[in-house]
Parts: C-alpha cells; sequence; structure tokens
C-alpha cells in the first residue's frame, strides 16, 4: 500500500477571501527511478505542454508558470530547449464534481494522454464554470520530466485539487500555484508515494 503523509501549512501566495466550504488536500502522487535521482534538481530544463494540448491556451499559461517556477526553486535553471538536458512536460484537466458527486470534464481543448504516467493521464482544458456554489471544481496537474538525449522518464508527478466553485483557490492563477506548490513538496519525493498536502485560504 502506498503511504498516505500529511503536511501542514501550504500558502497560496496570495491574499484570498473565505468560502463557506473548507478546501479538501491536495492529493499528489510521484514515481522517481531510482537512478536518477542524481540528476533531479539540477541542470537545464525547459518546459513544454504535453502532446494533444493547446500550448498556446490562455488557461494552460499559468499553470506553466507555476511549474517552471517551482523547478527554478527546487535547483533547476529553465533556458531554452535547444539548450536543455531535461524537459518537463506539463498537463492539465479541469473537471467539475456536481451535488449528486458526478464528476465531468470542463474542456475548451482537446484530449490525449501522456507517455507513461500509470495507464497514462487523460488530459482536457478548461477554464470557467456555470453552475452554483455546490459543485466542486476538481484540477489535475501532471508533470513529467524526462532526459533529452535519451527520452527517458527521470520523475512523474500528478497532484488532483478539489475545491468549491464559489472558493478563490478555484481560479487562476491561484488554483494554479496551489497545485504546482504541493507537486513539488519535498521534491523529488519517494518512488510511489502518495502524499496529501493540506491547503488553506
Amino acid at each position: 500500500m502506498k503511504p498516505i503523509l500529511s503536511m501542514l501549512g501550504l500558502a497560496a501566495g496570495l491574499a484570498l477571501s473565505a468560502c463557506t466550504t473548507a478546501p479538501g488536500p491536495v492529493e499528489v502522487t510521484r514515481f522517481v527511478a531510482p537512478e536518477s535521482v542524481a540528476r533531479l534538481g539540477q541542470g537545464a530544463i525547459f518546459v513544454e505542454t504535453a502532446a494533444g494540448m493547446d500550448g498556446d491556451s490562455v488557461a494552460l499559461a499559468p499553470y506553466k508558470t507555476a511549474v517552471a517556477a517551482e523547478l527554478r526553486r527546487v535547483g533547476y535553471t529553465e533556458t531554452v530547449r535547444a539548450n536543455a538536458g531535461q524537459v518537463a512536460i506539463v498537463s492539465l484537466e479541469r473537471y467539475v464534481i456536481g451535488a449528486q458527486g458526478r464528476r465531468s470534464p470542463v474542456s475548451v481543448g482537446v484530449g490525449g494522454s501522456t507517455g507513461s504516467y500509470g495507464s497514462g493521464v487523460g488530459i482536457g482544458l478548461g477554464i470557467n464554470l456555470g453552475g452554483g456554489s455546490r459543485e466542486q471544481l476538481g484540477t489535475e496537474l501532471a508533470v513529467r520530466i524526462s532526459d533529452v538525449a535519451t527520452g527517458a522518464s527521470l520523475w512523474e508527478g500528478r497532484a488532483d485539487f478539489q475545491v468549491a466553485e464559489n472558493s478563490d483557490l478555484a481560479r487562476i492563477p491561484a488554483n494554479a500555484q496551489t497545485v504546482a506548490s504541493a507537486l513539488f513538496r519535498e521534491f523529488p519525493g519517494n518512488d510511489g508515494e502518495t502524499i496529501e498536502v493540506e491547503v488553506s485560504e
């Protein structure tokens, strides 16, 4: 069974107003290639959009920016792809959980899957929601760090976060910062672990 760790004190970095429903924790799952640990968190890296997604999407851009900021924080130097030894491939899905618990995608883009993370990470992109305050907005951010020369996967992580639709943490860029910060908490983490990172508004 994968270990479940509880982490407290993740700040969104913005002044956020209170809402009636407390946000749930960010559930983070990570896979680390043991032979690659020494290479992680150093060197030049390029952040790119996963195949099948709109790389110029206005909605995706804050998530890529948040991922890039976290990569710099853990020791990488962001650069153009031609100079990068590693590449961070970003995919995103946003979805709604209705009052009856049914999950529905919120998408303005296209779908696809990325690499070898589990059975493949489904992607789709959404920006705005309708409906009442009883709906929950979910965000699933996935990042795969690969070696440019060989294409080998060095590290893979996925962060899933559900929050009330009327919460400020449901909005971009606060949502992007929250999930990216949780994803790279105590990077690179342990292979196969799932942790829960508590957040507050």
